[in-house]
């Protein structure tokens, strides 16, 4: 099982991720040894999570969610969480 993700960082921008263990994954964005463009943009704030059954979908979903202008980004936080 993988988790697809949507964490708000400090300017205000969201960065969209994919996880096998969110838990520890939030952890190294959290202490800036996970990605690149959070460590530039700390603190975040998980705002939106969703389950995907295997990394090939997590990876898809992922795709389709990065292609989505802020608004778009912002409707599903808010209808779904």
């Amino acid at each position: 099982m993988y988790t697809l993700y949507i964490v708000r960082c400090g300017d205000g921008s969201l960065y969209t991720g994919i996880a096998k263990n969110l838990e520890l994954r939030l952890e190294a964005h959290k202490n800036g040894s996970g990605s690149k463009y959070i460590r530039a943009h700390l603190p975040i704030q998980l705002v939106y999570t969703e389950k995907c059954t295997n990394r090939s979908n997590a990876s898809k979903r992922e795709i389709q969610i990065k292609k989505m202008n802020k608004i778009e980004k912002e409707k599903i936080i808010t209808l779904f969480s």
